[in-house]
């Protein structure tokens, strides 16, 4: 059984997503604003956050920041907006997706679903007792899923360590945004490049010395990212 916490602020928007989740077998705490949401987060210690940006006080994304700043819990961003310049910053913040309101429950399912996989470590990788991989300083065991650089282990986002271990599998190769949309996030569809961009740079910013000069995660102009160490 899931543990979901929902922060949303409409109640018949918190009342409806929750029975959504409570039918599907997912146990489920709703509140309506971002203090109590952080409080549910250590109380109910979830296994996903579902965040509405739009909340009373405290707002979404500093909640966002607020949670990564001491957990790496798989989290949701729920915008009523698509092309809302918060939800581009809501994933700087850390947030592992988004999902544009109104939206189904099937849809949200899906979402949670896909997010919840990249806990774990792709199926290439999975189970393999391969040595872990030395880049120049940064150590990936894909089998331990531990992430270090110079000797200090770095804390990962789910969607950060699936994307590093995707692209640094494959060293030199390109891949688009929709690929690694398709491989990484899992949609299916035509998604949205902004996911990917924002992870870059998160990523980026934790594994690179100096992240406006990057020697790992390369940007490929016009077509997408690759991996490998100049």
């Amino acid at each position: 059984m899931t543990r979901v916490l929902l922060i949303e602020d409409d109640p018949a928007v918190r009342r409806g997503v929750t029975l959504g989740l409570r039918r599907r077998g997912h146990e489920t705490e709703a509140v309506g604003t971002g203090e109590d949401g952080l409080e549910a987060l250590g109380a109910f210690a979830p296994d996903i956050v579902l965040l509405d940006l739009m909340l009373p006080g405290m707002s979404g994304l500093e909640v966002c920041r607020r949670v990564r700043e001491t957990s790496q819990v798989p989290l949701v961003i729920l915008s009523a907006r698509g092309d809302d310049i918060d939800v581009v910053v809501g994933l700087e913040a850390g947030a592992d997706d988004y999902v544009i309101k109104p939206a189904s429950g099937e849809l949200i399912e899906a979402r949670m679903r896909a997010v919840l996989r990249r806990v774990v470590p792709l199926q290439s990788g999975a189970g393999q007792a391969e040595p872990p991989s030395e880049f120049d300083g940064l150590r990936i065991d894909r089998a331990g899923l531990q992430v270090s650089k110079h000797g200090e282990d770095l804390t990962l986002a789910p969607s950060e360590l699936k994307l590093l271990l995707f692209l640094s599998a494959s060293p030199g190769q390109t891949f688009s945004r929709q690929q690694l949309l398709e491989c990484v996030w899992e949609h299916s569809y035509y998604g949205d490049a902004r996911l990917v961009d924002a992870c870059v740079m998160r990523l980026r910013g934790k594994i690179e010395d100096d992240p406006r000069r990057p020697r790992f995660i390369q940007t490929v102009r016009g077509f997408g990212y690759r991996f490998g160490p100049l």
